[in-house]
């Protein structure tokens, strides 16, 4: 989960933010621990978030934009470097909090778990409609042979998106500025798969204090899973 932004037009950082009593980042690392996604990575930048049940990496290029945050969450899964590559990713600093420890991945006990990863699925902090049934639905695709699974609401393609570790060294080539995984997607059509999610959540963001408004008036009591 990406949420390494300081949030300038919202005047707070996103992650921080509480909707029903759970932060943004909390309400994240739920919705993809139900939705099946096992190991959670949280990649931090603006503030240190800890989370439990997550672990944590705080992006320190994160004033470059999205892409810097995906290049640092996918180098700390990908745990299977050379020998003499002393550092898994330029810019990542483990954060004090949640599970993170050490200076590397191969520090903090989870390289057995990391390297059984076959593909990750991307979401953002700031998307709090976006619940667990449409990461299982990611998932669901992806066992069924998708390589590429991108959620799609009233067919328009958005967040959140899985893809094969096989294609993250060709994602992160294209990863620049606040682009992500963008141009991936669109330099390779054939091999994205999109699951339509909207009769199950939507993708609006929150981006400013009106967007939150919005969203805070119709939030339920009990969110949706």
């Amino acid at each position: 989960m990406l949420a390494a932004g300081e949030g300038s037009r919202l005047g707070q950082p996103k992650a921080l933010v509480e909707l029903g009593g759970q932060t943004l980042a909390e309400r994240g690392v739920e919705t993809l621990s139900r939705g099946g996604a096992d190991p959670v990575l949280v990649v931090t930048g603006a503030v240190r978030v800890s989370v439990k049940g997550a672990w944590t990496v705080r992006n320190l290029d994160w004033r470059t934009g999205m892409g810097s945050s995906l290049a640092a969450g996918l180098h700390a899964l990908d745990v299977a470097h050379g020998p003499g590559d002393p550092e898994p990713a330029r810019g990542l600093d483990p954060e004090a909090g949640g599970r993170a420890r050490g200076s590397s991945p191969a520090d903090w006990g989870w390289e057995a778990a990391a390297s059984e990863v076959s593909a990750a699925v991307i979401a953002l902090a700031d998307q709090p409609l976006v619940g667990a049934e449409v990461v299982r639905r990611l998932i669901a695709a992806y066992d069924a042979g998708a390589p590429v699974v991108v959620a799609a609401y009233d067919g328009k393609p958005r967040n959140p998106v899985l893809i094969d570790r096989e294609y993250w060294p060709a994602v992160l080539e294209m990863a620049v500025g606040d682009t992500g995984a963008r141009p991936f997607l669109r330099a390779h059509p054939s091999l994205v798969t999109p699951v339509e999610c909207g009769d199950i959540g939507g993708a609006f963001d929150i981006d400013t204090p009106a967007d939150l408004a919005r969203v805070a008036a119709d939030w339920p009591t009990s969110p949706p899973a």
